[in-house]
């Protein structure tokens, strides 16, 4: 089947991550579909997936060749604790069942879980044979989604992901990277941030939709996969490049709201496991990424 006539369908296209890898793949010559929980439009569907029946009847529409599931609540500060697991935990599941009904075999299923789930492990570098210990209602709402999903494995080709932090243009402003570069573009005086000596993944979302990319045609399925560079960058590197790209220096506030107990300095996922599915994937220097979410 040539590649043009291969349908992905992208469950939550309208997320941050969604339209970037939307377009990405569109590029690569996929047709895609996606689910909105809000709007339809042309190859957009409404969908709740809470409801398996709204999702059935998607795929007995689609046919797709693949399946990405980005629908749920990535904000770990979200209300409703409840959310988390009708959505992340057993709207996926409801993925997986829907699919099963409707006698489909996708050639992957990628389901997204998120690196939370490793909880406080007190090492700096995470690999995906330590035991999950989720420490909020996001981290356990994946972690669950991730044990229930394993039950399919001998059913259907899936690959779970661990997303570490990734940003760009076009990121909810909640978020830590799109919250400094916001204060910025709005020439702020100041700005409040918790732990400062700190070193994190921030990674671009075009690195992240590259690598959904090759996942896609891998041979892996019946599996778990850090989506992560092993790359820190200094919270306060990420600050010195704003000054530098906004032209002036800005005011630091620690607010002790936002300072997090014990937290570990220097945290980064391991990409071993990852770059033997698909190969090494370069990604671009972090003050680009900056720079275009300031300019947007």
């Amino acid at each position: 089947m040539a590649l043009a006539s291969k349908k992905v369908l992208i469950m939550g296209i309208d997320s941050f991550t969604g339209v970037h890898l939307s377009s990405y793949l569109k590029l690569e010559g996929y047709e895609i579909y996606g689910t909105s929980y809000l709007k339809s439009g042309k190859k957009k569907f409404q969908c709740d997936i809470r409801k398996k029946e709204n999702i059935l009847s998607i795929l007995n529409e689609v046919k797709p060749d693949f399946i990405i599931n980005l629908a749920g609540i990535s904000f770990p500060a979200h209300g409703n604790s409840s959310d988390f697991y009708q959505i992340n935990t057993i709207g996926a599941i409801n993925i997986l069942d829907a699919t099963i009904e409707s006698k489909q075999n996708p050639e992957k299923i990628i389901l997204v879980s998120s690196a939370t789930i490793y909880g406080n492990q007190g090492v700096e570098m995470l690999d995906e044979s330590l035991c999950p210990t989720p420490a909020n209602h996001y981290g356990a709402s994946k972690y669950a989604m991730e044990t229930l999903a394993k039950n399919y494995f001998s059913k259907l080709n899936i690959i779970i992901t661990r997303p570490f932090n990734y940003t760009g243009t076009g990121q909810a402003k909640h978020f830590l990277i799109p919250k400094i570069v916001q204060h910025f573009k709005n020439k702020k005086k100041s700005i409040e941030l918790g732990n400062l000596d700190v070193i994190r993944e921030f990674n671009d979302i075009e690195y992240i939709s590259k690598i959904y990319a090759q996942l896609l045609i891998s041979h892996s399925s019946s599996d778990v996969v850090n989506l992560a560079s092993n790359q820190g960058i200094k919270l306060m590197d990420v600050i010195k490049m704003m000054e530098d790209i906004a032209g002036y220096s800005i005011e630091i506030k620690v607010n002790s709201a936002f300072v997090r107990k014990d937290e570990i300095k220097k945290l980064t996922g391991s990409t071993k496991k990852l770059f033997g599915i698909i190969g090494k994937v370069k990604q671009r220097d972090f003050e680009l990424t900056l720079k275009d979410m300031f300019e947007a």
